[in-house]
This record gives structure tokens, sequence and C-alpha cells, in this order.
């Protein structure tokens, strides 16, 4: 059996490999913008200083008002396309044996409240296209 010192090191050596694949990530970005503010062209003109919106040249004020149930669509759009990347590990923790039972029962429960979630929208009026 091996002694608990080698046990130590071997678990903190995984996390320095963690550590030191986050310190090259960092230091990958920050040279990245380095290079891009060192090589990029500084002219700044009127034109480059206005807004930019989508091709449109800015006219009027900045104020406009929106419709909120786009926001809704989108957050309901997200909070389905979230769970249903959940469904993938089930499934394949499903078909694992001694598993089958444990994870239908709380693939039931979250499914569950996914529905009450969905029948509140369905109920507050947010999904009618009105």
């Amino acid at each position: 059996m091996p002694e608990p010192a080698v046990l130590g090191a071997d678990y903190f050596q995984s996390y320095s490999v963690v550590g030191l694949l986050a310190v090259v990530g960092v230091l990958f970005v920050a040279v990245a913008f380095s290079a891009g503010h060192l090589l990029r062209p500084v002219v700044p003109t009127r034109e480059k200083m206005l807004t930019y919106e989508c091709g449109v040249d800015p006219v009027g004020e900045g104020w406009a008002h929106t419709q909120v149930r786009y926001y809704v669509y989108a957050f309901l759009y997200v909070i389905f396309a979230v769970d249903s990347i959940f469904l993938f590990p089930w499934a394949t923790v499903f078909a694992a044996a001694g598993y089958g039972a444990t994870t239908l029962v709380e693939m039931f429960i979250f499914l569950g409240f996914l529905v009450i979630g969905l029948l509140y929208a369905w109920k507050k009026g947010v999904l009618a296209w009105t």
C-alpha cells in the first residue's frame, strides 16, 4: 500500500496541471490582446466614433422601445436548450446496469419541474404571440 505522502503528492500534481493550463490560457489571452493593441492602426475620425448598429446609421434619439416578450422567448429557449442538454448524459447513465430505476425517477422529477415552469408561463400568457 502506498504511503500517504505519495498519495498527497499525486493528488496535488493533478491540480498543478490544471493550474498550469489556466496560467497558459491567461497568458495566451494577454498576449493576443497586447499584440492586437500594438499592431492595429489608430486613426480616430468622426465617422469611426459614431455608434454603429447593424449597418444602419444612427438617426434621432438613442432611446427606443422594444417588446419585452422577445426577451421572454429567448429566455425560455435558453432554459429548454440547457435542459435538453441534461437529457443526453441521463440517457447514457440510464443504460448502465443498476442505475435504471434511480435515474428514471430523478429524470421524471426534473421533467416535472420543467412542466410546472412551462404551465406557469402558459398561464401567465407569456407564450401568446399577441
